[in-house]
């Protein structure tokens, strides 16, 4: 058995999810353009430099969920999916997925950015497992908060390994496992895969996956 696990945002999609949906809340009206950019602004500088705070930046991306009708969301994901991640979903990235996937291998989505967003992307890959952070909800209304740990960094490595074991698997379970990333923030994952592989790097992993013998490919 072989375990296959995607980064999303500038790996399998030629974009960052979480920044197109603030964008497209800010078109239709529904967030504040010069707040909402500026504050995105310095998570991004955060994120590229290895310092953000996950928990902070959770606290001010989820509110807009908690502020709006569950169907109202429902219908303006609709809207994004066809909008914007669709042009962002390459021929090259689906064709990575879709070998995977016919040679039988266990394939997830594993990515920071919650589930509300990102499970429609993965159903649109193909890929039948997502571990994304979760949006805390309650009674089908979103409250704003998180559920459990976030899917960033170590929590990638955490959240991975829960999953298995709900599966009744663990790392040893398989005879090769694959992860494919763009960014250095994913180096605990990296790490522990047989078979790294730096997707659309960074500078910083470019570096470091040349240094360390990884592959090192472009799917978007």
């Amino acid at each position: 058995m072989q375990l296959v696990l995607f980064d999303l945002d500038n790996t399998l999609l030629s974009g960052d999810s979480d920044f197109a949906w603030s964008e497209f809340l800010i078109k239709k009206g529904v967030l504040d353009k010069a707040t909402q950019a500026a504050k995105n602004q310095e998570f991004f500088v955060a994120y590229q430099e290895g310092t953000l705070d996950i928990h902070e930046f959770l606290n001010f991306q989820l509110q807009p969920l908690a502020a709006h009708p569950r169907a109202t969301l429902e219908a303006w994901h609709t809207e994004f999916m066809n909008t914007r991640i669709r042009p962002m979903m390459g021929k090259v990235a689906h064709a990575k997925v879709r070998a995977h996937r016919e040679a039988g291998h266990l394939c997830a989505l594993v990515t920071a950015t919650n589930s509300f967003v990102t499970g429609p992307i993965a159903r649109a890959f193909g890929i039948e497992h997502l571990i994304a952070t979760i949006p805390a909800s309650e009674n089908g209304a979103f409250t704003g908060a998180v559920r459990g740990i976030p899917s960033f960094r170590k929590g990638k490595v955490v959240r991975v390994e829960a999953w298995l074991e709900a599966l009744g698997l663990h790392w040893g379970s398989f005879s090769d496992t694959w992860f494919y990333s763009d960014s250095h923030n994913d180096l605990p994952l990296l790490e522990k895969v047989s078979h790294p592989v730096a997707a659309n790097p960074d500078e910083r992993l470019a570096r470091l996956a040349g240094e360390r013998g990884w592959e090192i490919i472009r799917l978007c």
